[in-house]
């Protein structure tokens, strides 16, 4: 998926194959988990927020935390290499991203340079 600045509650729920409702109950459980609101309601989620929202996911869903196991594991984050690694591994994955969109732009100029015989 490419970067955006905001992401709404459904293209969240779908890159975690979730609910909406799950997002807004651990929205109230997790104050860190704070998206901007329209006067409408409509949760804009930044990037931030979903690496949030990853991280109690990878607490909950994949070590099997329950919600209150998942706060006492992050109030001891700065003990936390595990939450340090995840959260560089989503760097990574979003700089990946990021260079194959590059590659992919660059490689498409390249194309469309040689078949109108530009000079580069």
């Amino acid at each position: 998926m490419p970067e955006k600045l905001y992401y709404k509650i459904g293209e969240v729920a779908g890159l975690f194959k979730v609910n909406t409702s799950l997002i807004r109950y651990w929205e109230q459980e997790f104050d860190f988990i704070r998206p901007k609101k329209s006067e409408k309601g409509t949760r804009y989620y930044k990037r931030k927020d979903i690496d949030n929202f990853q991280i109690v996911y990878h607490l909950i869903k994949e070590k099997g935390l329950t919600i209150q196991g998942a706060k006492d594991y992050l109030q001891n984050k700065k003990e936390n290499k595990e939450i340090s690694k995840l959260e560089v591994i989503n760097t990574l994955k979003r700089t990946k991203s990021l260079l194959e969109e590059i590659k992919k732009n660059l490689e498409m100029r390249s194309r469309s340079i040689e078949t109108s015989g530009e000079d580069i």
